[in-house]
């Protein structure tokens, strides 16, 4: 558990904004994060190494607002660039923002005032709209991005985390203290963001989200999140790991998989790696039960013992928390203590 401590300037929100060929779209993200004249803001954009005028804009930029600082990474890379954002930011509060993203003017001033009403939040993030620039969302990413924006509570956050990056990213604003505590973003072959949420709740941080829509998200063909292989289900699968996994063996109970196929064994096998070992499956395909799944017997959910087990449910059918989470609770089994989805 961490403590919050001072910092160098306490009313101060830093915002911490790598780029990369950013030209199109750099005028826009810097319009909404300094449309108010609030002076406690700094706005450090990194240029990791760019080939297009993107600089020269947020050179314009500086020249005409000391808000906003201008910093080199020659290319090293997003973790890199986002570390250099965090040793180089004044502020007691870290606000994070994309290149190709919109802020709403009153984004951060209404972070900053639930920060300072709600002690206990460590990383606030804001719901957001996500948008195709002349196209439109994908059935997975609207889906994905309307339960992103159903959490809300520190509760919904922490009993969400195994399932997928429960906030957006480039919309949260995090306390200085809790980086100084857990590190800054480490260099991985998966999503720095997710690792960095994990890492947090790990520490005793909360996390939750403002009911607002203040943040527009730009979606691309190009973006990262779409085309590099640290962004995809394998990634995140070895990300969560072994923070999963140490919530198993915190919990001291048998751990059942709820999910013979495909995603149940893969999540098991990685869960093992990091001493977890699942000594049942549970699925309701009667071709699975009464087999064996990787040493483990397959049974139906009969065999579930509140007592003494706790269930991580992988079960990638669209639904299918719907379906199973009562029959969970029916037999007693509480999410986020003795049941955890995690997929």
């Amino acid at each position: 558990m961490y403590t919050k401590g001072p910092c160098v300037n306490p009313s101060c929100i830093s915002v911490i904004l790598p780029f990369r060929d950013a030209a199109a779209t750099i005028d826009a993200a810097l319009s909404g994060l300094l449309a108010q004249a609030d002076a406690a803001r700094e706005v450090i954009a990194i240029d990791d190494g760019s080939t297009d005028s993107g600089a020269l804009h947020v050179r314009a930029w500086a020249a005409r607002d000391a808000r906003v600082r201008l910093l080199h990474n020659h290319g090293r890379g997003l973790i890199a660039a986002l570390n250099m954002g965090l040793s180089a930011a004044t502020g007691a509060l870290l606000a994070r923002m994309d290149a190709d993203d919109i802020s709403h003017p009153e984004r951060l001033t209404r972070q900053r005032e639930y920060l300072r009403a709600h002690a206990e939040v460590d990383v606030l993030g804001c719901q957001v709209h996500a948008f195709v620039e002349g196209g439109a969302l994908g059935e997975g990413l609207e889906r994905y991005v309307a339960w992103q924006n159903a959490l809300l509570t520190p509760d919904d956050h922490a009993h969400a985390r195994f399932i997928e990056s429960p906030l957006c990213h480039p919309s949260i604003v995090v306390r200085r203290t809790l980086i100084d505590h857990i590190g800054g973003y480490r260099e991985l072959d998966g999503p720095e963001d997710y690792e960095l949420f994990l890492r947090a709740v790990a520490h005793g941080a909360r996390l939750a989200k403002l009911p607002e829509v203040l943040l527009s998200w730009r979606h691309h063909d190009n973006r990262a999140t779409f085309r590099d292989a640290r962004y995809g289900l394998a990634a995140f699968r070895t990300v969560k790991a072994p923070y999963l996994a140490r919530v198993i063996a915190e919990a001291g109970r048998r751990l059942v998989i709820w999910g013979a196929g495909a995603t149940g064994k893969r999540l098991a096998r990685a869960l093992r790696q990091h001493g977890a070992r699942s000594e049942l499956f549970i699925d309701i395909d009667p071709q699975k039960i009464g087999r064996t799944a990787q040493g483990a017997p397959v049974a139906s959910v009969d065999a579930l013992d509140a007592s003494r087990d706790l269930v991580v449910v992988a079960v990638a059918t669209r639904g299918a928390r719907t379906l199973i989470a009562p029959q969970l609770e029916a037999r007693g089994f509480v999410e986020g203590t003795s049941a955890w989805f995690a997929s």
